[in-house]
């Protein structure tokens, strides 16, 4: 999922993508309620956004942005309390995570009674099945594929625009839904808790335009949404807290505003004036703002640093950079302290050894390569002997931004030292992600970032470094690297078909570890993102699962 113009969770953010470490807890800001007791009551919580949302109708959405907003609108089968000190899935429609049969192909969950929609009618079991089914409309695309990789018969289901229904998906009564899979899927009820696992009522669906009429079973529906300007979002009073274990209903509005330059907003939220007092912003600050509003200490009750379940990372092409000793000595060479501080420094995030983050189900902490994070030159230079002292020239492709071109410096920087001459390739920022998944664009490093859906390695791994998807995906390849190692691919097919979690965990901690043999990537850094609100926002809880300000305790000080 990406955390700004990028969508998939091979999503970026603009100079980086978003999705994956649990269980760290952010640095100031308060997730709990005021000094008198309970939270405020009342008001409006302005959103000051960079640019609008990609998507809200939930069976499109891919933004960690428009996902966060959604959880304000829609409520999905399951969901995350992340009231604790980790993330804990919870039943959210559903009255608990699912029953799954004896090999997880069949999942089964019970709907609460009483949720309704803004119109005061029940949300029924159908209606998720309705929901689920609009994924696989043409009309409706830029959502995530889970629910055309693992259901039954999703291969040639056209979505139900024709009439037709999807029956691996089952309501044997109002309350019940079931979803037979083509494969074990042991964590499937964690894909569960995305938007598009969600009721749409089928007589106000408008199809491709349903981004700006999405019906409301949430505490919030859509008052007003004009593009590019501005969303008002006002209370459901259908809405009952009795039935909702996730979210709370505190202020009156959410005025959400588009359109201002990412350092502008910084600027409005840390003077703290006027309406910025009862601001926050969704999108992260910028990096060129990021070390030195990470260092205020007249700004840490209301900075919130964000871990990102994701990765930054250097990809190696295994198929152009052939000899293993030459991208082992890439490995030595990088010097993760100058490349940090291209994308803001120590704020940004801790210096990465594994492509799993800590956090992630399956993250096994080990480091092939050099101790020293600037690297380690003599064993780079005697790799380079041992292969021959090639003389090589190599393209690196980053976004045409200046974090990452300050980031592509600090790699031929680095590569120079060794012998290799690196030649900087700049793509426009809003269409980097399509060019480098494109297999006809081959450069020898590509920057690239990830974030996991959830926070389980099957959602990282399987997706970066499986070679046999290379070739059924020319367009939208995601392993950079273009790994195509047996052993992987044994790995990935072997803990697919676990059921038990401790095991799949295990071997994917295997897999990343074969990865890093391979010498197929860089990893960089696990990342930070950073947010601030205004100093009358109270309840913002750091969501680690997207990345972002949850907003569903948020309350505005009186």
């Amino acid at each position: 999922m990406t955390r700004s113009t990028r969508r998939s969770r091979t999503v970026a953010l603009t100079a980086s993508a978003v999705m994956i470490a649990l269980g760290a807890t952010a640095c100031g800001g308060s997730s709990g309620s005021s000094a008198g007791g309970a939270p405020g009551k009342g008001g409006t919580l302005t959103i000051l956004d960079k640019a609008d949302f990609d998507h809200l109708d939930p069976q499109r959405v891919y933004t960690t942005e428009g996902s966060s907003m959604d959880e304000e609108i829609v409520r999905t089968l399951t969901g995350w309390d992340e009231t604790g000190s980790t993330p804990k899935l919870v039943g959210d429609l559903a009255t608990d995570t699912g029953t799954q049969s004896k090999d997880a192909t069949v999942w089964t969950f019970h709907l609460r009674h009483g949720v309704k929609y803004q119109d005061g009618t029940e949300v029924t079991a159908p209606d998720v099945k309705y929901g689920v089914e609009r994924f696989f409309s043409s009309d409706i695309n830029g959502g995530p594929p889970y629910a055309s990789q693992w259901l039954v018969g999703g291969s040639d289901y056209k979505g139900p625009y024709q009439g037709k229904e999807l029956a691996s998906i089952q309501t044997p009564d109002k309350y019940t839904i079931v979803f037979h899979l083509n494969q074990p899927v042991a964590d499937f009820n964690e894909t569960t808790a995305m938007p598009g696992w969600s009721a749409v009522p089928k007589a106000h669906d408008t199809g491709s335009t349903y981004d700006t009429k999405v019906w409301s079973d949430g505490p919030y529906m859509i008052k007003s949404y004009a593009k590019n300007k501005e969303l008002v979002l006002t209370r459901n009073k259908f809405w009952s807290q009795s039935t909702d274990p996730i979210r709370q209903q505190n202020v009156d509005q959410m005025d959400v505003k588009f359109g201002q330059d990412e350092a502008a907003i910084d600027q409005q939220i840390k003077a703290d004036a006027g309406t910025a007092q009862t601001s926050i912003q969704q999108w992260p600050i910028a990096g060129s703002d990021l070390a030195q509003l990470a260092n205020d200490p007249s700004l840490k009750s209301r900075y919130y640093k964000i871990p990102a379940p994701g990765i930054n990372y250097l990809a190696i092409n295994t198929t152009r950079v052939k000899d293993l000793k030459v991208r082992q000595a890439i490995e030595y060479a990088v010097d993760k302290t100058t490349v940090r501080g291209a994308f803001g420094g120590s704020a940004y995030g801790d210096y990465a050894t594994t492509m799993l983050s800590p956090g992630i189900g399956g993250y096994k902490k080990f480091n092939l390569y050099s101790a020293n994070p600037a690297g380690n030159l003599a064993k780079a230079k005697e790799l380079m002997k041992q292969a021959g002292n090639p003389k090589p020239s190599m393209s690196i492709a980053v976004e045409n931004t200046p974090t990452q071109e300050h980031f592509a410096d600090a790699v031929k920087t680095a590569l120079e030292r060794i012998g290799i001459h690196v030649n900087i390739s700049p793509i426009d920022a809003s269409s980097y992600f399509s060019t480098v998944n494109n297999t006809k664009n081959q450069y020898d490093l590509t920057w690239g970032d990830w974030i996991a859906d959830w926070p389980n390695a099957s959602t990282v791994l399987p997706t970066l470094f499986d070679g046999r998807l290379i070739k059924r995906n020319p367009q939208a390849n995601q392993d950079l690297s273009y790994l195509n190692d047996p052993k992987v691919n044994a790995l990935i097919d072997k803990a697919a078909k676990m059921t038990d979690v401790k095991q799949r965990n295990a071997a994917y901690g295997q897999m990343d570890q074969q990865i890093l043999k391979d010498a197929a990537v860089v990893p960089l850094t696990y990342m930070n993102f950073s947010d601030m609100s205004g100093s009358k926002v109270g309840g913002v809880i750091p969501d680690t699962i997207l990345a972002e300000p949850s907003l569903v305790h948020v309350y505005v000080k009186h």
